[in-house]
């Protein structure tokens, strides 16, 4: 179904987007942009209105009840851009450590509050104060139902232009490796095992997930109370610097993803955190990580209108599943880099399985006869009830 004028129904809301926009479940993805210059607003509506807006129609709309009680639409609706424009003010004149503090403050209450479901669902927020990473900073909150990070990151990059000829599309280097060579017999050797390996590491992996979700619990830690309700508790959230030069250096000399690195980093952190807080205890206390994994089959970057042309490959959307994986035991791999390599294996074991394509089949299996809302309930308690670290993005 097209997108109409304003005020008529759109075409449904994706499964993704009601599980991640209901009573029981509610995500919006934080963005912060850094500038080496203070921030000058003048024209912030009018980028908006002229640039982000025609992006994508759901930047316009709001979703609502369809005919069927079980399914959402969405709506398209006059949007009043002041209304989605925020500017904190602090005292001027302050050290760069205290805007620093009032900056993870100011992030941590605007990812606890929720959004008003009568407006579109997105919020800029313009911290206007230089800290010690940046002259100011510029905070997009966009709600998970509008898409995934691969789909608002196209729209981000939709909004840019080429810096050597404007009229040009936004370009970047293709992602595809050499041809192999190789013969068709070989490669028929080399695809059957791995057929087998995914059904059976699939049907194991899905197996685990739904037991780690349903009944087998992990251990108490510093970062698992096991209290209910601790997800309503309030949160804090504080800002870490990576150098992104220091994380390619690791991925060529390991001949790894950067990803890869991110991972094992929040793995090995986690395990310092854990040995810090309850001592040597924790070094081998089991520890579960929520993945999430992108299931596009296209890789690199798509434009937005690209994203709309091909929705068997790259389509506008949310994209991925969540994967159960264990967090290595620091009793076990005691070296840093180790960590690394953990990730890797981890990861790749569970990326050529089948079982994140069974996770998918079960939530739309849940959803066609029970509804959004009651799937929510059991997907809230199947992945983040288990989950004792923040998820981190692999793909």
């Amino acid at each position: 179904m097209e997108f109409g004028e304003e005020g008529l129904l759109l075409e449904p809301v994706s499964p993704g987007g009601q599980f991640f926009n209901s009573t029981v479940l509610s995500l919006a993805i934080i963005s912060v942009l850094e500038t080496q210059v203070p921030i000058n607003d003048s024209q912030t509506f009018s980028l908006l209105k002229n640039v982000f807006l025609p992006i994508n129609p759901r930047f316009s709309s709001i979703m609502v009840e369809g005919v069927d009680e079980k399914n959402k639409q969405w709506k398209r609706v006059q949007v009043k851009v002041e209304d989605h424009v925020h500017v904190p003010i602090f005292t001027s004149g302050m050290s760069l450590e205290s805007y620093d503090t009032y900056f993870d403050e100011y992030i941590t209450k605007i990812a606890s509050e929720t959004f008003p479901q009568s407006r579109p669902l997105w919020e800029l927020h313009l911290f206007k104060y230089p800290t010690s990473h940046a002259a100011g900073h510029i905070i997009f909150k966009i709600h998970h139902a509008l898409g995934d990070g691969y789909s608002l990151m196209g729209a981000l990059l939709s909004c840019l232009q080429n810096a050597h000829n404007p009229s040009l599309p936004l370009t970047f280097p293709s992602l595809k490796g050499a041809k192999n060579e190789t013969s068709s017999r070989s490669r028929v050797f080399e695809f059957v095992p791995k057929i087998l390996s995914a059904v059976i590491n699939g049907a194991w992996d899905f197996s685990w997930s739904i037991l780690k979700g349903t009944w087998v619990e992990d251990d108490r830690t510093p970062i698992r109370s096991g209290v209910d309700g601790v997800e309503f508790r309030p949160v804090s959230i504080s800002t870490l610097m990576l150098s992104i030069e220091e994380i390619k250096l690791i991925k060529n000399k390991l001949g790894v993803t950067i990803n890869d690195v991110i991972a094992g980093t929040i793995f090995l952190g986690t395990r310092m955190y854990m040995q810090r807080m309850n001592s040597e205890k924790s070094s081998s206390q089991n520890c579960t990580a929520l993945v999430l994994l992108n299931t596009r089959l296209a890789a690199g970057y798509k434009s937005v209108q690209e994203m709309l042309m091909e929705p068997s490959k790259s389509s506008w959307g949310n994209q991925f599943v969540f994967l159960h994986v264990p967090v290595p035991k620091s009793s076990e791999v005691s070296n840093p880099l180790d960590f690394v390599w953990e990730a890797q294996k981890i990861v790749k074991r569970h990326r050529s399985s089948s079982a994140w394509y069974l996770t998918i089949r079960l939530w739309d299996i849940l959803k066609k006869f029970r509804g959004a809302e009651v799937t929510n309930y059991y997907q809230c308690n199947y992945n983040f009830l288990a989950i004792l670290i923040h998820p981190c993005l692999i793909s």
